[in-house]
């Protein structure tokens, strides 16, 4: 693996699991009311965006990265619009 290829998964890793702590604490709570839809909406809509030209570049650290955000912002997104 080149630097250029370790810097991009190492990126990768970091933003997506950034979005557990939040995740996690919504199933706790069930509390979205300070989470923006619109927000989360065009970034989740971004996300998939980024996994489509992943996938266009058979580029594995942008696919991989991109699929598991999609879940957990989807998730956010669907607690979002269930609990309000």
């Amino acid at each position: 693996m080149t630097t250029n290829e370790w810097i991009g998964s190492l990126a990768a890793i970091l933003t997506t699991i950034s979005f557990i702590p939040q995740v996690w604490q919504i199933c706790k709570t069930r509390h979205t009311k300070d989470i923006s839809l619109r927000m989360y909406i065009l970034f989740t809509c971004g996300v998939g965006l980024w996994l489509i030209y992943g996938l266009l570049l058979a580029a594995w650290p942008i696919i991989i990265a991109n699929a598991v955000t999609l879940v957990l912002a989807g998730t956010v997104l669907i607690l979002k619009m269930r609990h309000g």
